[in-house]
């Protein structure tokens, strides 16, 4: 190799190769350095929202969140080493963004909900509630659905979307909930007495509290006798032990009192026979 081919080769390396080296040792320096900001602003964030209180699973949102973002932001750094068009590559991401969005659709709007739920709040882990046609204990509130177990202890996976937009009913947020229950009198037992009987029963039965106290009021008359309307009040984790206890308690007034059995009684009377009509009568008439 003369020397005019060497310093050909030279200047080659010089002017392409050298400067090609130069940019990939930058884009690794500033992939690893950004990497490192990149986990220390979302260890940053992290701390400061758990600082504030803020629930567990909406911390995970935003950190996912942040980090996804500032990870774009870090590739379209990393790529305008290299000559790219970062005008070019946002719009090529904005395109693929709108095709995702498209094809994901009814995942993203389980992902929006699951946000809207831990923001607002209506429900949290614990609460019992009925929402999508599912009645259930809440177990957990994920980023794009929602776990519950129902009362026969079936655990149920729920689309945030389709709890967000269905009525919430929500019994464990308020301190109490009522029982409704009847009872049915013979017509030969005083509604008064019962009344006072089924109060004083009540009061007795465990978990039951006492503001609210218990409602025992006359709800009809029917061909059975007295139906009595009994609405003791309690805590949603004591409603079915409240409810069935007051079924006992129903029954044992009952039984201590010695009440009949109600049935429906009905009074047959005899038609009066006709009488013929005399001659005079119709003259008169």
């Amino acid at each position: 190799m003369n020397e005019t081919t060497f310093d050909h080769v030279k200047n080659l390396v010089l002017a392409n190769v050298v400067p090609f080296a130069w940019t990939i040792l930058g884009a690794l320096a500033l992939w690893i350095i950004g990497g490192w900001v990149i986990n220390a602003i979302k260890n940053l964030s992290q701390r400061a929202m758990v600082a504030r209180g803020l629930d567990p699973t909406l911390i995970q949102y935003i950190e996912s969140a942040v980090g996804i973002l500032l990870r774009i932001l870090l590739v379209i750094a990393v790529l305008s080493l290299f000559g790219v068009q970062t005008a070019s590559f946002a719009a090529l991401i904005a395109a693929v963004g709108v095709a995702i969005g498209m094809a994901w659709s009814g995942l993203l709007a389980n992902f929006a909900a699951g946000v809207f739920l831990i923001l607002l709040r209506p429900i949290r882990v614990g609460d019992f509630i009925t929402a999508a046609g599912v009645t259930g204990t809440v177990r957990e509130i994920g980023m794009f659905a929602t776990v519950l177990d129902t009362p026969d202890n079936v655990r149920t996976t729920v689309g945030n979307n389709k709890i967000l937009g269905d009525n919430i009913t929500n019994f464990t947020t308020n301190d109490f909930r009522r029982v409704d229950l009847t009872a049915q009198l013979a017509h030969s037992v005083d509604p008064q007495q019962a009344i006072a009987l089924l109060k004083a029963r009540l009061a007795q039965i465990p978990n039951v509290v006492s503001n609210p106290a218990p409602d025992v009021e006359i709800l009809e008359f029917n061909a059975a006798g007295t139906k009595l309307v009994v609405r003791p009040y309690c805590h949603n984790n004591d409603y079915w032990q409240v409810y069935f206890d007051t079924n006992k308690a129903i029954a044992e007034v009952g039984t201590v009192n010695a009440w009949p059995i109600p049935a429906p009684h009905q009074v047959l009377r005899q038609p009066e026979p006709l009488r013929p009509v005399a001659d005079g009568d119709v003259k008169a008439a």
